[in-house]
């Protein structure tokens, strides 16, 4: 079986990059959230990925990139959205009753031979599973952020996933210009983020417990290691309402830092890099 016809449910900083890198590689993708309001912030995102992709891929040539970015369709209809999906990749918050709800939505509107495959950082597939209505056809296929650079497509099923539809979806992202990556057996997070989360999960406990400022954390992380990006930089690229989602269902120290991500970050606005500002400010 051949993945053609893409949906994307989530059209945030990660969901719009997906549906750009789907329609960059010249497949049809529609985007869908639940409201005009993400679909007008999905928009400008969109328009600003398309330099971003004639600069990496086209020496700033904006033709190709904007080609995509013309082909690519949104809606707020659910039913609508999923009606011609081959494939429909979830990447809405990262929070279980969330995506529960989402497939239990979809279940009810998606067409039978449609493969359901969620986005999800640290939530495991056998999690969500059960709500999808067909866990035979469901799996996970995890994009980094900076897709059309980090272009790793790790591709993560249960005990329960078809072993076909586990092949179309590893096909689906070599096609769509990733890197696929098989995960052999079940992992929270992953391996990227099995090993990113903890690395930052260690800077946020030295920021709460007062051991050092951001932006030292991060000096000396460059300079000890060579890394081009400390800790609160990656922060930042990956969006503030991710961390928070994520440290909130940590240890007592992780809540703290969430705390103080909501306080501080996210109720004044202060999202990451796509925002203008997080732990740094941004042009």
């Amino acid at each position: 079986m051949i993945l053609t016809n893409t949906t994307v449910l989530g059209t945030g900083v990660l969901g719009s990059q997906i549906i750009f890198q789907t329609a960059y590689h010249g497949l049809p993708v529609v985007g869908y959230d639940i409201s005009a309001e993400a679909l007008d912030a999905a928009n400008h995102r969109l328009d600003a990925l398309v330099q971003n992709y004639a600069d990496y891929f086209d020496s700033g040539d904006r033709a190709k990139a904007q080609a995509a970015r013309d082909s690519i369709k949104l809606t707020t209809d659910l039913a609508q959205a999923v009606q011609d999906a081959d494939l429909v990749i979830e990447a809405v918050p990262e929070s279980l009753a969330i995506k529960q709800a989402t497939y239990q939505a979809l279940a009810a509107v998606a067409p039978q031979h449609t493969v359901f495959a969620t986005n999800s950082s640290t939530l495991l597939p056998s999690d969500i599973a059960p709500f999808t209505g067909r866990p035979d056809k469901f799996l996970a296929l995890h994009y980094a952020n900076h897709v059309w650079q980090n272009n790793t497509g790790e591709v993560m099923g249960t005990s329960l996933t078809d072993a076909d539809d586990y092949e179309a979806v590893v096909d689906f992202a070599t096609r769509t210009g990733l890197e696929a990556i098989r995960v052999l057996k079940e992992q929270p997070g992953y391996l990227l983020n099995s090993l990113l989360v903890p690395f930052l999960e260690a800077a946020s406990h030295l920021l709460v417990n007062g051991v050092a400022d951001a932006a030292t954390i991060d000096k000396t992380w460059k300079l000890g290691t060579g890394a081009p990006k400390g800790p609160f930089e990656i922060y930042d690229i990956v969006g503030l309402n991710t961390a928070y989602n994520i440290s909130s269902q940590g240890d007592d120290t992780s809540k703290k830092f969430a705390e103080l991500l909501k306080s501080q970050y996210i109720d004044q606005g202060k999202l990451g890099a796509a925002t203008g500002e997080g732990f740094y400010k941004y042009n």
